[in-house]
């Protein structure tokens, strides 16, 4: 009977996928910002990119989502963090509320409650905390500080990761970051295509990736070279990839990045088209792009950064025990990492030039290879 009045439809049990979680790396580096005001301001980047923020929430109710701000001199969060504000409104200096019927000016909290909650909290924590940090930042900070914080922001963001995804495995029985690493030492990853899969785990766990909006240039972040690639290495061990947008200046370190965890790297040639390159490049998950033609770079910059004088160098000395790069032998020929006395040989030295060996010339019928021909003598009378 059920398979003629189609009951049977209704009793089949269905099996919610793990959600994703995605974390936004925002440079908020003043200079590089400055320098594109005339094409990409930085308030409508961050308008894009929480619109872009707002639909990665509404593909499925339990996606998550954080915000970190990558300035000139600190990494900091901007959502989720503790505010002092209940929902209905905030708290004055006496602690009082300030409910939405007063009138002190409450018509654009009205105005915020028709929006869905969570694209209005993300919203306001990300514009409030990003003003509050560009106001506290002092000009003595900026003025001798070119670079951004892109260290410590992927510390950030790996170590909110770490913790969702402990507490997704506590709360709904999946496998953790742990878990996946240690299938991936004893093998039991397998690599499909291009990208990576974790047998058994991949469906199970929180989803993580992270997506970086990036303005400024490698040399700027040079002197971090051995904390980003650290970040980049624990990454791709855990099965992370890191996506990077490229709004101006290179990215030698963020092209590495995206290669080793099989992310997605983008230079956009107009920033004027953020959102666009956000909505159909970065928006589908690890599970999407299984079934999608994603972008790839060929040409990767592999350079890497000196230790000594966190230059980008193509050709450098490297350490046998410890790999340590140096652009140029260091003082005493002794590794400034381990203490490793370097051999670098007759490297810059005048090589002796060998006499080249003169060729014989080839005879052809008789005649010379220059084609002259040959006499040849007269028998006398």
């Amino acid at each position: 009977m059920n398979s003629v009045d189609a009951s049977e439809h209704y009793e089949l049990g269905t099996t919610d996928l793990a959600p994703s979680l995605l974390t936004v790396i925002v440079d908020t580096n003043p200079h590089a910002w400055a320098a594109l005001e005339g094409s990409l301001p930085l308030s409508r980047a961050i308008a894009n990119i929480l619109v872009f923020i707002n639909a990665h929430l509404a593909c499925n109710y339990a996606n998550e989502v954080a915000v970190v701000a990558s300035h000139s001199h600190k990494a900091a969060w901007l959502y989720p963090v503790e505010q002092a504000s209940t929902e209905n409104g905030s708290a004055d200096h006496d602690g009082d509320v300030t409910m939405n019927g007063d009138s002190d000016g409450t018509a654009a909290t009205t105005t915020q409650t028709n929006k869905y909650r969570p694209f209005r909290i993300v919203e306001e924590q990300v514009n409030r905390n990003l003003q509050a940090l560009l106001q506290s930042t002092a000009a003595t900070e900026v003025r001798g500080n070119t670079s951004t914080m892109l260290a410590g922001a992927l510390t950030l963001a790996l170590s909110h990761i770490n913790r969702r995804t402990i507490a997704w495995a506590v709360e709904h029985g999946g496998a953790d970051l742990e878990d996946t690493a240690a299938e991936v030492g004893t093998g039991a990853a397998t690599t499909s295509g291009n990208r990576f899969s974790a047998t058994g785990s991949d469906d199970e766990r929180l989803q993580s990736r992270i997506l970086i909006i990036s303005v400024s240039g490698s040399s700027d972040s040079a002197h971090q070279y051995i904390p980003v690639m650290n970040s980049i290495f624990a990454c791709q061990r855990l099965h992370i990839p890191i996506d990077v947008c490229k709004l101006s200046g290179d990215a030698v370190f963020l092209q590495q990045a995206s290669d080793a965890t099989r992310g997605v790297y983008m230079a956009l040639a107009e920033p004027r088209g953020l959102l666009q390159y956000l909505m159909m490049a970065f928006l589908p998950d690890q599970r999407s792009r299984r079934h999608l033609v994603l972008p790839t770079r060929v040409d990767v910059d592999f350079r890497a950064a000196c230790f000594c004088h966190r230059r980008v160098v193509d050709v450098g000395f490297v350490c046998s025990i410890c790999l340590s790069i140096f652009c140029e032998p260091p003082p005493g020929n002794a590794c400034l990492t381990c203490g490793t006395q370097l051999d670098p040989g007759d490297y810059g030295a005048t090589p002796a030039l060998l006499p080249r060996k003169k060729k014989k010339k080839k005879r052809v019928n008789g005649a010379s290879a220059t084609g002259t021909p040959i006499s040849t003598p007269t028998p006398g009378p």
